[in-house]
């Protein structure tokens, strides 16, 4: 079982920055962790994914505005956004456990945090 707690969403306008941190009970070392988001009235989607071996796969939509990072000493998971956009907003959560490496739908992940909102306006 991998506990995951997310925080750092918020509000903020078109263009500005975010970084969600990913608490978790083992180390993002050992097993591939990664960001999904979901919108109202939308099918939860991948936004990025890290392997084990620091591998990485981005979603189209957030490639060069989005980064993923993680550090083992705090057994935490990041995601730096920046340059958000409305159609940023969403629930954002943390995932765990894929049983495809590197897979972006949410359907292959184990185990998940209670999700943090980011809001971005106009």
């Amino acid at each position: 079982q991998v506990r995951l707690v997310e925080s750092g969403g918020g509000s903020v306008q078109s263009g500005g920055s975010l970084r969600l941190s990913c608490a978790a009970s083992e180390s993002p070392y050992n097993v591939e962790m990664g960001w999904f988001r979901q919108a109202p009235g939308k099918e939860r989607e991948g936004v990025v994914v890290m392997d084990v071996d620091g591998n990485t796969r981005y979603a189209d939509s957030v490639s060069g505005r989005f980064t993923i990072s993680r550090d083992n000493a705090k057994n935490t998971l990041y995601l730096q956004m920046n340059s958000l956009k409305p159609e940023d907003t969403a629930m954002y959560y943390c995932a765990a456990g894929a049983r495809v490496q590197l897979s972006l739908h949410y359907y292959h992940y184990n185990y998940w945090g209670q999700g943090t909102q980011v809001t971005v306006s106009s």
